[in-house]
């Protein structure tokens, strides 16, 4: 039996008995963003964290591309059509990033200047198709761990 809105406990122990005030409550304030009063994350440490998260993905679109612009040999050619299917994912993620923060109230990093010093991941160029393809099997590895601790245990 399916159970009503007004029926369901509101997981504290309160019971939504009143879906004219929750609809009334959600209306409220809309206009100031994302942050409501029941945020309760330090959102100034969340902007720090995203735009940490944005600087890596920007590191690993530059070395993406670089690697992808370098590239040679015979085997090279699959291998640079991943190079740039990355890069392309990497700023998708970099946009998502940004998107948030000023969602969060905050301002995206772009600045170049410590870009590399806020990044977890690593800038390094490669010389060989296979030097290349371990630094970004590197970087991703990296990147993986990060979004692990922005997330936290679950």
């Amino acid at each position: 039996m399916k159970q009503s809105l007004n029926e369901i406990s509101a997981g504290n122990g309160a019971v939504l008995s009143d879906i004219q005030a929750l609809r009334k409550r959600a209306r409220q304030n809309i206009e100031e963003g994302a942050v409501t009063k029941g945020y309760a994350a330090d959102r100034e440490a969340v902007i720090r964290m995203l735009n940490e998260a944005l600087a890596t993905e920007l590191v690993c679109v530059l070395r993406y591309k670089r690697h992808y612009f370098m590239a040679k040999g015979i085997h090279s050619d699959p291998v640079k059509a991943e190079f740039l299917a990355h890069a392309g994912e990497e700023m998708s993620h970099a946009d998502r990033l940004a998107k948030r923060i000023v969602e969060l109230g905050g301002e995206p990093n772009f600045s170049p200047d410590g870009l590399s010093a806020r990044s977890h991941a690593e800038y390094v160029e490669g010389d060989t198709l296979n030097s290349m393809i371990k630094e970004n099997l590197i970087a991703e590895r990296i990147a993986i761990d990060g979004d692990e601790d922005l997330v936290g245990d679950t």
